[in-house]
């Protein structure tokens, strides 16, 4: 039977692309059919719903960029869960630990298992095949899946259950989120102050202070003003405050990452959801009343 794959955005397009090149027949569906047609010329067929998706294929992956979107894609009434031939659902999207628990109640009842696999790296690891790839659930699942998620990069299993996934997706974006944020303020203070934020990036990626916003979201988004790593701010924004719900039911203190969450919601109020998340600078400038150079 083909694959098929649901969500074809900013990280699931690319996402897809790397399972036809493993030779695999694809059956794709979005709700914008004109995200469908880089897939389509590759000769992925396209489905009109996602259940009709799962009425073609028994492994189906789900990329998606909201909890609502995932819910009601899997769950709705046209979802996949009523599919006819769907025998595993494999998530990549970052929802949180219940979701996925909800997803695996609903599924199971209706004999479907869930694989949870969300991933990390950005839109530029997914076009490269370097994505940090989280995958839980049932290893018999997992390494009958594992030859596809290996095109998207190394594999990383946190464990036999669904929803371990999701935790290590979440402590990795937490200290993504907090180093963009901080590193946004540090390169404003920096330039300010004299630097050249060439020196700055040169100085800091030799040294203790490099992090994943200093060593490619800022030198290929900031420095050029381009803003265009590709990932919209209400979906990082998003991945915060489901860490900091984690952490909470836990009964963990989460002090630093709620004030790098309220610099994301600061700048979704000023209206900028859609904005790529490298923008979040922009919003320390303001501040600031000093907008940094281009360099590049």
């Amino acid at each position: 039977m083909p694959i098929g794959f649901i969500g074809v955005g900013n990280m699931g397009l690319p996402m897809a692309e790397k399972l036809i090149g493993g030779g695999n027949e694809l059956v794709v569906h979005d709700t914008r059919e004109a995200a469908l047609k880089p897939l389509i010329e590759r000769q992925a067929r396209p489905a009109k719903s996602p259940r009709e998706v799962a009425d073609r294929c028994e492994t189906v992956f789900v990329s998606l960029p909201t909890l609502p979107a995932l819910r009601d894609v899997v769950l709705g009434d046209n979802g996949a869960i009523h599919g006819k031939a769907i025998k595993l659902l494999v998530n990549t999207c970052t929802v949180g630990v219940p979701l996925v628990e909800e997803l695996v109640a609903e599924l199971s009842a209706k004999g479907i298992q869930l694989v949870d696999c969300p991933i990390s790296g950005g839109p530029p690891g997914a076009r490269a095949g370097t994505l940090s790839v989280m995958v839980s659930g049932a290893p018999d699942l997992i390494e009958k899946i594992r030859p596809m998620i290996s095109r998207w990069g190394p594999v990383t299993v946190a464990g036999p259950k669904p929803g371990l996934a999701q935790v290590l997706k979440l402590t990795n974006n937490i200290l993504s989120a907090v180093a963009l944020a901080a590193s946004c303020e540090a390169y404003v203070m920096g330039a300010k102050g004299g630097l050249d934020p060439e020196v700055m990036t040169e100085a800091i990626n030799r040294g203790s202070g490099r992090n994943s916003a200093t060593q490619s979201k800022i030198p290929e988004s900031i420095l050029d003003r381009s803003f265009a790593y590709g990932a919209p701010m209400h979906i990082l924004a998003k991945d915060v405050i489901l860490a900091i719900e984690q952490g909470e039911r836990l009964g963990i203190p989460m002090w630093v990452c709620q004030a790098a969450a309220m610099m994301f919601k600061h700048a979704m109020f000023a209206g900028m959801a859609n904005k790529d998340i490298t923008e979040l600078i922009t919003v320390v400038e303001r501040g600031a009343g000093f907008v940094m150079a281009k360099t590049r």
